[in-house]
């Protein structure tokens, strides 16, 4: 075998490799040893037709099988030579070959690069750490109390507002045809007014009305409404209004705390408290992994290999053209040249860092255990309650699902191990404070000469919800679902 390298530009390298016309026909004849052991023809045994007749029946149906092989094995061994590791398949371009001669190919590869780790006994890592003060326990006691808000009947001859929740019969039909459709009719629905769990203008028509009232109530579907067969179309839903409530606030009391499974309020205090703590941890984690991750992008200068690249990107434009798709009425605009821009400088961070850990961790050992795997399984089952064994049983059989979980546990534990080594300060703050710093700060690509800081949350990994997407059908369900309303502390993504 030889090896000429033709050009090398960057990263990128085109390699032609040859592979003697002898080197060829011995792996030729070796395989047809191999197969005529099985081959039966008339006249003959297994294992003892002539190589002359087994060429001539079978020996291009075997070049094949030869020659693919023989250009994974030439081209691995070529660039374990060169010592160079590719960073994606590499492309192999056959550009002579005919019986009884040399065979001639070219390989173009994007390697990874080579770069040296720092010492990471030098870095120096800020903490932020906060502890659950009565301020911040009030106002999760205040977020547990709102969403478990009662109703009670309004008093008065006043009319429905937003806020309240009427209980309601509705049957709805087609306005063109006339026909009642499937999922149009409820009985003693609960909708509470400005939640926006019905289509357009359904709730603003019960506005003003009194338990007792009947009204004809006239809608239109939106162009874009799930169920195609009533997309557009306009629709009357004869409504009788039952009862009007009003919210009532919960009092934070012995009782509240016993519909929560507490002794009292004393223990629900207790709870709160060491679920905060909990948060407020896993925030301290959040931030510090983001100061190291931002170090170790500042200290390790090193090329990015351009076809991972355009595929960070493009996973970037996919989920945000995803995002698009899902909540329309929110993600109008289309993405700026700037911000694509930006997009490219994410991107190239995500990939530099993707190499630098995983650098780290072939250096020093750090794999990803099957006891780790089967751990953050459980977990992801737990998520399901009822399901656990459908879980299981996906990533049993689904190696790309277990590879997903793989990349996060690996990253994580090549994390631990800088942490441990690095000279880490601890900073006392305020919880509120703790929660908005990575809310403030995102992703900060590499800052190039002469420019600022670019700071930017991380759009592509939230999941921001629209006011369309919050809506309800009214179709294909014997009542909307009631929103629930979230009791923990909004989070950075």
């Amino acid at each position: 075998m030889q090896v000429k390298e033709i050009k090398q530009d960057g990263l990128s390298h085109e390699i032609e490799v040859t592979v003697e016309a002898k080197d060829i026909n011995n792996r030729v004849d070796t395989r047809l040893q191999e197969v005529s052991k099985t081959i039966k023809l008339p006249g003959f045994r297994p294992g003892k037709v002539p190589m002359n007749m087994l060429k001539k029946r079978y020996g291009k149906t075997i070049m094949g099988e030869v020659l693919e092989a023989a250009v994974n094995e030439t081209s691995a061994k070529a660039l374990e030579d060169k010592k160079l590791i590719p960073a994606m398949q590499p492309k192999i371009e056959v550009k002579e070959f005919d019986d009884g001669k040399d065979l001639v190919y070219t390989m173009n590869v994007e390697v990874l690069p080579k770069f040296e780790l720092v010492d990471f006994k030098k870095a120096e890592l800020e903490k932020p750490v906060a502890k659950p003060d009565d301020a911040s326990i009030d106002e999760a006691l205040e977020r547990i109390a709102s969403s478990n808000e009662s109703t009670q009947a309004v008093t008065g001859k006043r009319g429905a507002k937003d806020g309240d929740t009427v209980v309601i019969d509705f049957d709805g039909r087609t306005a063109d045809d006339d026909v009642h459709q499937d999922g149009m009719k409820a009985e003693g629905h609960r909708l509470k007014l400005g939640s926006g769990a019905f289509i357009p203008g359904f709730e603003d028509q019960l506005k003003g009305k009194k338990a007792g009232d009947e009204i004809e109530v006239k809608v239109s579907f939106p162009e874009n409404y799930g169920a195609k067969e009533l997309a557009g179309r306009d629709a009357i839903f004869e409504v009788k209004v039952h009862e009007l409530l009003e919210s009532a606030e919960a009092k934070i009391d012995d009782e509240f705390a016993k519909t929560l499974g507490m002794d009292d309020v004393k223990a629900l205090r207790e709870a709160v408290s060491e679920q905060i703590v909990k948060e407020l941890e896993q925030h301290s984690r959040m931030n510090v992994k983001k100061d190291l991750l931002d170090y170790l992008d500042d200290v390790h200068e090193l090329d990015v290999p351009p076809s991972m690249l355009e595929i960070e990107y493009k996973n970037i434009l996919d989920q945000l053209e995803l995002e698009k798709q899902r909540n329309p009425e929110e993600n109008k605009k289309d993405v700026t040249d700037a911000e694509k821009a930006e997009f490219k400088d994410i991107a190239a961070r995500r990939v530099r860092l993707g190499l630098i850990l995983s650098e780290i961790g072939r250096q020093n050992g750090i794999q990803v255990s099957d006891m780790d795997l089967q751990k953050a399984v459980i977990t992801e089952a737990q998520k399901y309650p009822g399901q656990e064994k459908d879980v299981f049983d996906y990533y049993s059989k689904n190696q790309q699902a277990l590879d997903s979980l793989r990349a996060p546990l690996f990253e994580e534990k090549v994390v631990d191990y800088i942490l441990e080594l690095a000279q880490v300060t601890e900073k006392e703050v305020k919880p509120d404070e703790l929660f908005a710093l990575l809310e403030e700060d995102g992703e900060k690509p590499k800052k190039k000469d002469g420019e600022k800081d670019v700071k930017k949350a991380e759009t592509t990994k939230k999941s921001s919800v629209s006011k369309g997407a919050k809506k309800k059908s009214v179709t294909k369900k014997k009542a909307p679902v009631k929103k629930k309303v979230s009791t923990k502390k909004k989070k950075a993504s």
